[in-house]
């Protein structure tokens, strides 16, 4: 891995085009720096309504000629297929892939993090693998054919830490720690695969750390001050991380901070 310092300067040298999907606020945040740090590089952002969110809506009307928005949720095959369209016609390589979709927790009973075995439901598992796990693989499969014309890439989607089955010392959040692992084996998986027949292209899982978002939202009351990021900070953090990385160091799963996590 390279030195994280040096990352910076690679965002400013990146040509070609971006996809963010899920436009969260993690995902926007990630738009915010490529449009800032990445002045050569056109962007996708997707979200799973056909209606943007207000705060990408005006992320979209401060970057006209460099941001589009699509629709996508990765359970639809129909909207992977047409991801794959869109991204088929461009002129220009595909630089970076940033997921950034994930789901813990939902209204409906029994979607929340199981304390005990007793809690858990297929519903909640279906739901958690659907979009933790099958999600990224399928995602991958859908970029694999515009990345073989891109040459160096990367490729990043968020992991957890809760994910790690040598770091589990808790137990716990069994449909998502479970889902997140089989991200991990998944991705690792094509990192494999690529290192033959794309061999420009890093794929890497990423740990964001405890963020603030909706999705951490009803977990935030016993992190401490200093462990609870912003989204900025975290993207900051990740984009660093992963261009820091070269394509011997695709497979991997690391944190926010530029550590190995265990598998």
């Amino acid at each position: 891995m390279q030195n994280l310092s040096a990352a910076g300067s690679v965002a400013a040298t990146l040509q070609g085009h971006g996809l963010v999907v899920a436009d969260g606020a993690l995902g926007r945040a990630m738009v915010r720096l490529l449009l800032d740090q990445a002045p050569a590089l056109t962007i996708t952002i997707t979200g799973r309504t056909p209606d943007p969110r207000p705060d990408t809506r005006q992320l979209l009307r401060q970057a006209p000629d460099r941001l589009a928005y699509g629709v996508l949720d990765l359970c639809r095959d129909e909207q992977l297929a047409d991801l794959g369209t869109h991204l088929d016609r461009l002129d220009c390589p595909l630089r970076l892939v940033f997921n950034a979709s994930g789901w813990l927790h939902g209204p409906a009973p029994h979607q929340t993090p199981e304390k005990r075995l007793a809690a858990l439901r297929r519903s909640a598992l279906h739901r958690s693998f659907a979009v933790n796990a099958w999600g990224p693989a399928l995602l991958a499969q859908t970029v694999e054919p515009v990345l073989k014309r891109s040459g160096q890439a990367w490729f990043a989607s968020l992991s957890a830490r809760v994910g790690s089955i040598g770091d589990n010392h808790l137990g716990g959040w069994y449909s998502y720690r479970a889902a997140k692992a089989a991200q991990n084996q998944l991705l690792k998986t094509v990192a494999l695969e690529w290192r033959r027949t794309m061999p420009g292209v890093c794929v890497a899982c990423l740990h964001p750390g405890t963020t603030d978002s909706p999705l951490s939202k009803p977990f935030q009351a016993r992190v401490p001050p200093a462990k609870l990021f912003t989204p900025d900070f975290s993207a900051a953090a990740l984009l660093g991380v992963l261009l820091g990385l070269t394509p011997r160091d695709s497979g991997g799963f690391w944190a926010w901070d530029g550590q190995p996590v265990p598998w």
